[in-house]
């Protein structure tokens, strides 16, 4: 795909980065260097460092994804990438491993590499991460006498067998640091104190072993145990939660790390999607370097998508997108990225600082809920000025207060510190940074039809797509699966089976047939006693649905819920079929191992003259899969062996049916989603690739808020959104999975959707804001020019910028407002105020319009005094619209507009 990125006139071909990129990626990265570390920092080449990490997982992209997500990384101010290692998508067979696209972690990394960008190794094996079973393969459950995570010699054989793959892979392909390698870091186990209680000894003993395999591998660079303050002398325990500010390892010798910073939550069928406000994420991460913090990731910096049946359960939907800096089709998301993007400058000017202080910083109370937190190259009177005598000084000033801004004295000058925030101040005189106060543009995001609206389609049964002013329609065909058991693979045997010991996870389906007889008397006895015999299934998980005589009679949904549920029944022989479906294998909490799927317990037919009917005991058909799965429908190469039939629109909208249709792909670079908020439940495939399950349940129409305060304790329920909306309507499609025509569609639809309203859209940036005062700090950029370094006082001359900026090959399209002054309101709200330049608009097109960027200095000296004496805002609104070839060269040929 050749695409074109803008970047202040300079026109790139995509095609050649991205070959570039991959040339550098099979090269050499470093100079070999040593990884170890103190009390004070993880130590690289012999310098103690602050780390900032983006947690990325490669499975949740696609290869052509990868290098955008650790350049926007690294634009963002990460030094590290962060990443689980996930078992079963390497060893999805015992002893067959697949290390290719999705899953080709030695390209991953060499990528990174090629950034300049350093590796941190979380393998594990047990990541959580709502990954189908915590990123164990179901195989491992079949192995006589295992007990998963404590001292059992069937799971510390297969576990170490896999880490050492692992390990011995990166060796091999000279990734550890010592090699020249970006790979500074390793994790062995993941969150095992949270558990390890279930265990008693043999937990503890575990622990050890772990942590004396791990380190027995040679792998040359320190080994991290997060939640786990029972680590190893020469294991670093660390930390996960919302703040970790207050967290401090278990020795002395060891730094404080900050494994994983959950900057947004992850969402549940039928739940409200959670979001972590930008400001309450800063604060957190300021603390913690406040507090002597030295390695800090976010998790997750891009979230992406669970593809296939890749999604943890029970019941996670298949959007990750963690409310991350990156979104799930790797776009920015703003203001996070850009405020979280200056936090990560303003520490990194204080680095020198922070490396410096060996013992611990100064601390300074500065009122009931403010404090101070000094780093400096010796003892600093802080009740005064900074002498020049102190060669590093860095300070940290923090308002805990949730309600009140508070004006504090320290360095003989006086700072406003606004309610739950923490100023950075890298000189000990001027503040860089503020957590609360975000300068950083607000991008307001569309998912935009590639079609005309469905009042448009000229008739039913076609997916409609708008691409270079051709409309293109194709046809739906449909096949329609049989309800019960459908192959010779089928098997009868008594009793019910656990649902996984059958499947071993092939598929979400099983199908559990039998067959009841029912006499007159039955009958009679019922309409006697005005009842309906009653199904009852002791528990079940995730979804049963119950069919008598091939009809629906009922469904539930659920994590080991009772099924309590009349049926109707006929005289003579019924067909009782139960279909046990799995939404996502467990992957949290003890003995995993047992946890499994389906029924438990007893299982009867209550409502007879003569007592219960236990149907536990019966003969039972089953039958894992769809004949749909087994026979691959969804695959390009089997479309000719399948009986597919045209699509009668009497039939829409009906359950258990395939759907299948071709489309071509939407003109442009933008990311693609395919929104199927008219269906019900199933999952969907795009030229044989599982893009996910799918499914509309509505979340509770109550909890959200339409204003989120930011100040206070964040919970994954503080601030959500989609109340009364389906909890995920659209599916990502990675534009690498495309052509540019015929593409297959198929879908697996459960309950009964209408695929004659699915569409095809883009998803873009189409609004930028932005609104910065005359009195904002200057920006970040600023502080990085030698000369303000060398005079400390300059940096007061410098004004605040507004910086704007479209999505990669998107320009700036038009200027929709333009005010400074005293405008009002917020983006997409804002209005004029009694101040205004009449010169904004002007200024502000010939600095931005055609571009993809542009930077603007918020002062007087740019726009003009509109009122004097008065404090004045710039406050802007843009439109962002795809690239044209036409519009660049022109741009090129009359490169008049510049930064101002």
């Amino acid at each position: 795909m050749l695409g074109f990125l803008i970047n202040h006139g300079v026109l790139f071909v995509a095609a050649f980065v991205a070959a570039m990129l991959w040339a550098a990626a099979t090269a050499a990265f470093f100079e070999p260097f040593n990884v170890s570390y103190d009390h004070r920092a993880i130590i690289i080449g012999g310098k103690r460092r602050m780390l900032i990490s983006s947690g990325i997982h490669y499975p949740r992209a696609t290869p052509d994804m990868w290098p955008g997500l650790i350049a926007k990384s690294k634009e963002g101010g990460a030094d590290v990438i962060q990443t689980y290692v996930f078992w079963n998508g390497h060893e999805p067979v015992r002893g067959q491993y697949n290390f290719q696209g999705r899953y080709d972690l030695v390209k991953f990394a060499k990528f990174i590499g090629s950034q300049g960008l350093f590796l941190h190794l979380r393998i594990g094996p047990y990541v959580c991460a709502e990954w189908n079973f915590g990123g164990f393969p179901v195989w491992l459950r079949d192995i006589p006498g295992i007990i998963f995570r404590t001292k059992n010699k069937p799971f510390e054989d297969e576990m170490q067998r896999f880490v050492k793959k692992i390990v011995d892979l990166m060796k091999q392909e000279m990734l550890f640091s010592w090699q020249g390698g970006p790979i500074i870091l390793l994790q062995i186990e993941n969150e095992y104190g949270n558990i390890e209680g279930h265990y008693g000894q043999g937990g503890k003993d575990y622990v050890k072993w772990a942590a004396d395999m791990a380190l027995s591998l040679g792998a040359g660079v320190p080994w991290v145990m997060c939640r786990q303050t029972d680590a190893p002398e020469n294991i670093i325990d660390s930390c996960n939660a919302f703040y970790c500010d207050g967290f401090r390892p278990n020795s002395y010798s060891k730094p404080a790390l900050w494994t994983e910073d959950w900057n947004g939550w992850f969402a549940s069928w039928g739940g409200r999607v959670p979001h972590r406000p930008v400001q309450d994420n800063a604060f957190a991460v300021a603390r913690f370097f406040q507090r002597g913090g030295s390695y800090h990731n976010y998790y997750m910096f891009f979230g992406g998508t669970n593809f296939g049946r890749t999604a943890g359960g029970p019941l996670q939907t298949t959007s990750y997108d963690y409310d991350a800096p990156i979104d799930e089709y790797g776009l920015l998301t703003q203001p996070k990225w850009g405020h979280l993007k200056d936090l990560h400058a303003a520490i990194k000017l204080c680095e020198p600082a922070l490396v410096a202080v060996d013992d611990g910083p100064q601390y300074v109370k500065l009122g009931p809920m403010q404090e101070a937190h000094v780093y400096a190259s010796e003892f600093v009177d802080t009740s005064k000025s900074v002498s020049e005598n102190v060669s590093i000084c860095s300070a940290f000033l923090a308002n805990i207060d949730e309600q009140k801004t508070v004006t504090v004295n320290i360095f003989g000058g006086t700072y406003t510190l606004p309610p739950w925030s923490v100023s950075i101040l890298p000189n000990c005189i001027h503040t860089a940074f503020n957590t609360a106060k975000v300068t950083s543009q607000t991008s307001i995001k569309t998912i935009e039809s590639a079609s005309p609206s469905y009042s448009n389609a000229t008739k039913h049964g076609h997916v409609v797509l708008y691409n270079k002013n051709t409309l293109f329609s194709n046809k739906w065909v449909t096949f329609q699966e049989p309800i019960g058991a459908w192959g010779n693979n089928s098997f009868t045997a008594q009793g019910i089976f656990e649902h996984l010991n059958v499947t071993k996870d092939i598929s979400d389906y099983l199908w559990y047939s039998t067959r009841l007889n029912i006499t007159k008397e039955d009958l009679a006895f019922w309409e006697e006693e005005g009842i309906l015999p009653m199904l009852t299934i002791n528990k079940t998980r995730d979804m049963v649905q119950v069919f008598v005589n091939g009809r629906l009679s009922a469904s539930k949904v659920g994590n080991w819920i009772p099924v309590k549920q009349p049926i109707h029944l006929v005289e003579g022989s019924n067909d009782l079929v139960l279909l046990s479906e799995t939404v996502g294998l467990q992957n949290y909490g003890a003995f995993l191992e047992k946890d499994g799927a389906g029924f438990r317990g007893e299982m009867k037919l209550s409502g007879f003259r003569n007592g219960d009917v236990n149907l536990s005991n019966f003969l039972w058909t089953y039958q894992v899969g769809l004949m749909g799965e087994h026979t691959k429908l969804y695959s390009p190469e089997n479309q000719e062996d399948a009986d597919w039939k045209d699509l009668q629109l009497d039939s829409v909208p009906s359950s258990f049916t395939w759907y299948k249709t071709t489309f071509d792909a939407p003109g442009g670079d933008d990311p693609v989603a395919l929104d199927l908020g008219s269906m019900g439940k199933g999952q969907v495939w795009v030229n044989g690739h599982g893009i996910g399950r799918y499914w509309t349940l509505i979340a509770p129409e109550n909890g959200c808020s339409k204003y989120c305060d930011y100040r206070g304790t964040y919970h994954e329920s503080k601030c959500t959104t989609n109340c009364g909306l389906p909890t995920q309507s659209w599916y990502h499609i990675p534009r690498e999975w495309l052509q540019a025509s015929n593409n297959l569609l198929v879908i697996f639809e459960e309950t009964g959707g209408n695929p004659l309203l699915i569409s095809l859209k883009v998803h873009a940036t189409e609004t930028i804001c932005g609104h910065v005062s005359e009195n904002d700090y200057p920006p970040l950029s600023a502080w990085f020019n030698p000369n303000l370094i060398n005079n400390k006082n300059t940096i007061n001359n410098v004004a605040p910028e507004m910086l704007l900026r479209c999505d990669d090959n998107h320009i700036i399209s038009d200027i929709t407002f333009a005010s400074y002054g005293t405008p009002t309101g917020s983006c997409q709200s804002f209005s004029l105020g009694k101040c205004h330049s009449e010169s904004s608009l002007s200024v502000v097109t010939e600095a931005c319009q055609g571009r993809n960027s542009c930077t603007i200095s918020v002062s007087n000296s740019v726009f003009g005094d509109p009122c004097r004496r008065i404090a004045k805002s710039l406050a802007v609104e843009a439109k962002c619209a795809p690239v044209k070839l036409s519009s660049i060269t022109q741009k090129l040929e009359n490169p008049t507009t510049k930064d101002i």
